[in-house]
């Protein structure tokens, strides 16, 4: 799928929506660390993996951005590092200049003023004044895959962020994920307006019904009960 249709598909889709789809097709759920969030609420991101391994050097960042394509997103590995900040103001705004999507950054970000003038999208363990003071040996793959706590994406991934956090998914599998994260979406919306004009959940959800049929059958779960009635409120 192509940056101006992942844009497109998934840009009424949530991260709760896209986690869940991802269970429901059997697709590992891979998240960034918890705790990575955005610098403003409502940030909506979403485009494929632009990796960069940080080494001290600002100059793997402008490479990533090099052989980008718009639309794309920088994901910056930094080790998770907490002594250091390893993105700021001058490459947000070269990301930015080049029509990337967005910048994960696995560790610590500052110039957080200046970023949420830029306004491109950045999501963050934090911000941090000081930058890096080492210059390790760089990794020869340090343009081909990040890590981003434990798990390692490539371009092969796509990034959705949003303020419940980042998903990592398949490029390859982005049109089935989405197909069933709008129909978790659009079941839950329905559930919602009917709860708001006095439907309980419980009664949507046939609570009593599946009280009765777990008593004749212990092994019947609330998931199984809810997809045979075509409900939604767990995976």
């Amino acid at each position: 799928m192509q940056s101006e249709q992942l844009q497109r598909t998934y840009l009424d889709l949530t991260t709760p929506h896209v986690a869940d789809a991802c269970m429901r097709l059997g697709i590992d759920v891979r998240c960034a660390p918890a705790g990575t969030a955005p610098l403003w609420a409502g940030t909506h991101m979403v485009g494929r993996v632009a990796a960069a391994q940080h080494a001290g050097s600002v100059d793997v960042f402008l490479e990533a951005i090099n052989r980008a394509e718009p639309g794309d997103i920088l994901v910056v590995d930094n080790g998770g590092r907490q002594d250091e900040a390893c993105v700021g103001d001058l490459v947000t705004l070269e990301a930015s200049r080049a029509g990337l999507s967005g910048i994960l950054i696995w560790g610590l970000h500052r110039d957080t003023a200046e970023l949420r003038t830029i306004r491109l999208p950045v999501f963050s363990l934090g911000a941090l004044p000081v930058g890096p003071q080492r210059l390790d040996p760089r990794n020869p793959a340090a343009l081909e895959s990040a890590m981003s706590g434990l798990y390692s994406v490539t371009a092969n991934d796509f990034v959705l962020g949003d303020d419940d956090g980042v998903l990592f998914v398949p490029l390859d599998r982005a049109d089935d994920v989405a197909q069933v994260a709008e129909k978790i979406r659009d079941t839950e919306r329905a559930q919602a307006a009917r709860m708001r004009l006095g439907v309980t959940l419980r009664n949507q959800a046939g609570l009593e019904e599946y009280i009765s049929a777990r008593n004749a059958n212990p092994e019947m779960t609330f998931r199984q009960h809810l997809r045979s009635i075509g409900g939604e409120i767990e995976e």
